[in-house]
């Protein structure tokens, strides 16, 4: 095959698997309101099985609600006919999902959901099936076609249903009020958990770390203190201990072609006045949007009670090696 069959093969999929979520989105009526009231409701755990390729975007679902503020996990229904339905209390929601509504597996496991007596809301392309009839609501993902060209392979219908369980899941996470400060609870770790978690105070150099002269400080001094803390930068502080101005590479590349004395100057001669300060508890991220915007590549940090208490200072590349983009 030519890579331009191939690229169009790559886009019919992409349009039909497109067409099929506007298609569901067009669908969706009272059925979709009255599952995510049976959710916002739950007082328990949402349960999700299916099986297949249905178990695989159930799974997928089950851990969206999860991290999202909405307890919830998957239930394989081949292992919940042999002891994995003990999870299942009253309080609990079922979402079963089948294309065709009459998977044996997932079939199998409905008689005693419902002795359980909990909500079953049903995910089928087949109004008509056997999990429809058991199901307290049905939200229906059938898809005029699959991408696939022979029709067999699950395409368009379990992206379809996966949109769809994306959508309840967002509806609940607003119904809830669920927060960055709770989603963060929720990822500690890995890039999405550095960028909830990663404050300034946790990277920034502090201490005798921080680059720091006096006012009255020489060039000559204040170029040693720049050298030896490898920050490309200085502070300048008066005698309160207020910040007052720093001196950076450019203020002294600027300042040899201003002054012929330039070594025998002080650092209050050619400093950069009222640099830019943050808080300690601010987001590395955050902190990282801020210095890209402004074209700096070191602040001061300061207390987050007190913005005349500097404790430290951090470089753009002390966030990058963090790990944050």
């Amino acid at each position: 095959m030519t890579e331009k069959s191939d690229i169009e093969t790559a886009r019919r999929v992409m349009r039909i698997e497109c067409e099929a979520i506007q298609s569901i989105a067009d669908r969706l009526d009272e059925n979709f309101d009255r599952a995510a009231e049976i959710l916002m409701n739950c007082r328990g755990k949402v349960i999700v099985t299916g099986m297949g390729k249905s178990g695989h975007i159930g799974a997928k679902m089950a851990a969206t609600f999860a991290s999202t503020g909405t307890s919830s996990f998957y239930v394989h229904p081949g292992e919940g006919m042999h002891g994995d339905l003990g999870v299942v209390s009253e309080n609990d929601v079922v979402i079963a999902i089948s294309n065709s509504g009459n998977s044996p597996e997932v079939i199998g496991i409905l008689p005693s959901v419902k002795k359980i007596g909990v909500p079953l809301i049903a995910m089928t392309g087949n109004p008509r099936s056997e999990l429809a009839r058991f199901a307290d609501v049905v939200l229906d993902i059938a898809v005029k076609e699959e991408a696939c060209p022979l029709g067999l392979a699950p395409t368009a219908s379990t992206t379809s249903t996966l949109a769809l369980g994306d959508a309840l899941a967002v509806v609940l996470l607003e119904r809830k009020g669920f927060s960055e400060e709770d989603f963060a609870l929720l990822h500690p770790g890995g890039a999405i958990g550095k960028r909830l978690h990663l404050q300034v105070s946790h990277i920034m150099r502090a201490g005798e770390n921080t680059p720091r002269v006096s006012v009255g400080t020489g060039v000559v001094d204040a170029l040693v203190e720049m050298s030896s803390k490898r920050m490309g930068i200085t502070g300048v502080f008066d005698e309160t201990g207020r910040l007052v101005g720093c001196v950076t590479d450019g203020d002294l590349r600027r300042g040899i072609q201003r002054h012929d004395d330039f070594l025998k100057r002080k650092v209050e001669e050619i400093m950069t006045p009222d640099p830019r300060t943050m808080p300690s508890d601010t987001k590395a991220v955050e902190a990282l949007h801020m210095m890209e915007k402004m074209r700096i590549s070191v602040v001061f940090v300061h207390d987050p009670a007190d913005a005349n208490k500097i404790i430290g200072a951090v470089h753009v590349h002390d966030i990058l090696s963090a790990g944050l983009e």
